[in-house]
């Protein structure tokens, strides 16, 4: 059983984001982290809201993860958009 890992700084969001998404989606390219922003607005942070986009079979996706910051856990991942490249 993995270990849950904080995750408080730029890297560790990048690279839990494309864990995640490699599991959800197995094998993208093109993987960037767009959007970064913390949980909740106001107040201390508990966790990030994370946008990312990819590619997967000539189609550009764009995904929002949320995380806590303590466990590493994904609370919440929903598909935002699908789209043909340009």
């Amino acid at each position: 059983m993995k270990t849950m890992i904080k995750i408080s700084t730029s890297q560790d969001i990048e690279r839990e984001s494309k864990r995640v998404i490699q599991a959800l989606y197995g094998d993208v390219s093109d993987f960037k982290v767009s959007e970064t922003f913390p949980l909740p607005e106001k107040g201390p942070r508990t966790g990030w809201d994370v946008q990312v986009r990819f590619l997967q079979n000539n189609l550009k996706y764009t995904v929002d993860l949320e995380f806590q910051e303590k466990t590493g856990q994904v609370t919440n991942a929903r598909l935002l958009d699908t789209m043909k490249p340009l």
